[in-house]
């Protein structure tokens, strides 16, 4: 059962997720679109992500991280 409502802890931490994940992808030179192409998703889905308007699942997020060539741990330290 999920936490209502969540603790406050939980969006400055999905922010973090998304600043790595936005920095990631800078660095490997990417864009939103291409991103979303080598993972199978679209580019609005990224920029929800990098956002924190979405919670990337697991599944998306090694997909990330082996797109982008980083572990995952990068990711989500």
């Amino acid at each position: 059962m999920p936490l209502d409502p969540m603790p406050d802890w939980v969006l400055p931490r999905r922010r973090e997720i998304g600043a790595r994940i936005r920095t990631a992808r800078e660095h490997a030179g990417l864009t939103q679109l291409q991103l979303g192409n080598l993972i199978g998703r679209d580019h609005r889905t990224i920029h929800r992500w990098e956002y924190a308007i979405r919670i990337p699942t697991l599944e998306d997020l090694l997909l990330l991280a082996d797109a982008m060539g980083i572990p995952l741990s990068e990711l989500v330290k």
